[in-house]
């Protein structure tokens, strides 16, 4: 699954930073939808810093992709997410290998 994401396959744990930066989205984000989805639950270090594993980062872009792509609303996509989780998170992984391919060509593109 970490191949998959984008991810390393030897780390276990990414901080708010990391993740913000693979999701291309502000921390504070984050911190609001972990907040509004109860499925994302990062584990915390001593000094109260989040750590996200490859699951929570894969529970994450499917939140982005209801909200962010598919524009539903928060309660919209809390509702998919307990209703029909298997096949939004396919969907989610299909939606963000088409993208990694789109910047694969345009990279491609730019250097001719």
């Amino acid at each position: 699954m970490e191949e998959r994401l984008g991810l390393d396959p030897e780390k276990r744990y990414y901080s708010i930073g990391e993740v913000s930066e693979l999701l291309e989205v502000n921390a504070s984000l984050i911190r609001f939808w972990e907040k509004e989805f109860p499925s994302i639950k990062p584990k915390k270090s001593a000094k109260g810093n989040r750590k996200f594993t490859p699951a929570d980062i894969q529970e994450l872009r499917t939140i982005q992709y209801l909200v962010k792509k598919r524009g539903f609303t928060l309660e919209g996509a809390r509702k998919k997410m307990r209703t029909d989780k298997s096949d939004t998170e396919r969907k989610a992984q299909i939606a963000e290998r088409l993208l990694r391919l789109k910047r694969s060509l345009e990279q491609l593109r730019d250097q001719l």
